[in-house]
């Protein structure tokens, strides 16, 4: 009966540790959401350059986004996904695992649908609403907060979106995959050379030019994608901007005819990118990680 209620009493206790909220930030609840597939991993052993991983039950990766604010409080969830070395890797020892990217994107934007003043305010699903609309707004802060302490520059970073968006839809233009690669994540450098494939199947030549200066650029969201529950600065953060560019395409086939598109007109075209960057890695680099369709 003693060793029958001391299991009872450790079961309980592992269940309490599970359902436990994650890392507190001030005097504030934090939240943790998972990551849902990590596919973007390398095992690296000195010596033996690039591994890669599958899954498994060895090793276990967390997500953790904390947020200093205490209307969090019910929004605690906590996922984790598991991945396991191969054998080669395991037998070699001295085994170190680093994450490129996680591999998604967290929260894709969605554009809201507007409500009245008079239901915003006055029923119970405009508070709802409300409270729903101030919490995205509040994630956005936050991550931004924790990027300007990074140096971030909002003025800076426009810059350089801009010039990478120039530059990828250059480089897919031109079918240049090689440097297409350094650009983006790899998941997204997947997506992006099957496209090119497609198109070649379709079209010999295109050609792709940006007027500048943009119409307009702006954030739509800012998120952070923790690796580590224990330490909430390793982390991955992801902006959401749009691109109301002007632009001009023209497509040819194989005789160098023109069958899509007229270069000597400008389109006016939106975009929603969404770029990527670790804040842990002293070398990191902004890249693009995914696209939204609207």
């Amino acid at each position: 009966m003693a060793f029958r209620s001391l299991h009872q009493i450790r079961a309980l206790h592992r269940t309490a540790q599970i359902s436990e909220s994650s890392h507190l930030l001030g005097s504030a609840r934090s939240y943790a959401s998972g990551i849902s597939t990590v596919p973007e991993l390398y095992c690296r052993n000195k010596g033996h350059g690039a591994l890669p991983c599958t899954h498994g039950s060895s090793i276990t990766l967390r997500s953790a986004m904390a947020v200093e604010l205490p209307i969090f409080l019910n929004d605690t969830r906590l996922l984790s996904t598991q991945v396991k070395a191969p054998a080669q890797a395991r037998q070699m020892g001295a085994l170190k695992v680093a994450m490129l990217s996680p591999g998604f994107i967290y929260e894709p934007y969605t554009p809201r649908e507007k409500i009245s003043f008079l239901k915003r305010w006055f029923t119970r699903s405009g508070w709802r609403r409300t409270k729903e609309d101030i919490v995205l707004e509040l994630k956005s802060a936050y991550a931004i907060t924790k990027l300007r302490k990074k140096g971030y520059s909002k003025n800076l970073f426009y810059k350089e979106a801009i010039q990478l968006y120039k530059e990828i839809n250059t480089l897919m233009a031109n079918g240049d995959k090689n440097s297409l690669r350094k650009a983006v994540t790899e998941k997204m450098f997947s997506e992006l050379k099957n496209e090119i494939k497609q198109r070649d199947s379709i079209w010999n030549k295109v050609y792709w030019e940006m007027v500048e200066p943009v119409v307009k650029i702006r954030t739509l969201r800012a998120r952070l994608i923790g690796v580590d529950r224990n330490d909430l600065e390793k982390v991955f953060i992801q902006l959401t901007l749009e691109f109301l560019t002007k632009q001009k395409f023209e497509a040819y086939d194989s005789n160098g005819s023109i069958v899509s598109g007229d270069k000597s007109k400008e389109v006016l075209v939106r975009d929603i990118w969404v770029f990527e960057k670790s804040l842990f890695h002293d070398k990191a680099f902004w890249r693009l990680c995914g696209r939204i369709s609207l």
